[in-house]
């Protein structure tokens, strides 16, 4: 009888395991993969709500005295004007975290100037450019760095250690540069400071080298003399906001409206104070 009882017992203890590895197993194998629910533009207006990530520097977000500022938030506010909903806008400097989020649906859009390339397309849609930008060394110049010319052939790169914020863009066209010139260099990510704050650095003389946008760059010339910004790491490039590629009726919507606003004094202004 003992003997039936402990049978009785190991079977019970049997069958509770295996119904805990089966749910385990079944939660399991459903981390990693992206919700199947839709979320298009039909879902999006119904909800009444967008949302969105970007940046927080001077393009995209930025608080500055008691306002927000930033070329993002203001093409925001108008989409958000033109299509009656409420934009809910997040911000995440890192562009993979960008990506992983709006590929789990925690995020509608991407609106930060995303340097569109070949792998990128494999997994996202993007929308029509909304300007063209290339990628540029930030030096000192020699008269603000012991009379040691700025570096202009990308040959010199190689045993350079340049810094970049966590997760830049700017990192993938390093690697391919470091393949291309058949050296190291030595890449750096900073997980503190963005862009802007390093190009601070590099005219204060903290470090030597980083990468950045054309036209931020150019705007930061403005402010600190130090810099050198005429060397090139990229071709020009074309720079879009990202949705997902079961998002087709969003994307389409939102290149007509970018078509439209592109062409209006209000986009002239936005585009003006930023760039």
């Amino acid at each position: 009888m003992k003997f039936n009882k402990r049978l009785y017992l190991y079977l019970i203890l049997l069958v509770v395991t295996l119904t805990v590895m089966i749910v385990l197993h079944n939660m399991l194998s459903g981390q990693g993969k992206p919700p199947t629910t839709p979320r298009d533009y039909k879902e999006i207006m119904a909800s009444g709500e967008l949302n969105v990530v970007t940046d927080y520097n001077t393009i995209g977000y930025f608080v500055s005295g008691d306002s927000t500022r930033g070329f993002q938030l203001e093409m925001m506010e108008a989409l958000e004007k033109e299509w009656g909903i409420k934009v809910h806008l997040f911000l995440e400097n890192s562009l993979d975290e960008n990506l992983e989020g709006l590929l789990y649906h925690r995020y509608d859009l991407v609106a930060r100037n995303i340097p569109v390339n070949t792998q990128l397309k494999d997994s996202f849609s993007f929308t029509d450019p909304l300007m063209l930008n290339k990628q540029v060394l930030v030096q000192r110049k020699a008269a603000y760095n012991d009379s040691i010319e700025p570096i202009r052939q990308q040959l010199k790169l190689a045993k350079k250690t340049i810094y970049v914020a966590r997760d830049s863009p700017a990192i993938l066209r390093l690697n391919n540069l470091s393949h291309e010139i058949g050296d190291t260099i030595y890449i750096n990510e900073d997980p503190v400071y963005e862009a802007e704050q390093l190009v601070m650095m590099v005219a204060a003389g903290d470090i030597d080298f980083t990468v950045c946008d054309e036209r931020v760059a150019r705007r930061l010339s403005a402010t600190f003399p130090e810099i050198d910004i005429e060397t090139d790491i990229s071709f020009t490039q074309l720079e879009s906001w990202a949705v997902r590629r079961d998002s087709p009726v969003l994307l389409d919507s939102l290149n007509s409206w970018l078509d439209r606003f592109k062409g209006t004094k209000a986009f002239k202004t936005i585009y003006d104070t930023y760039y």
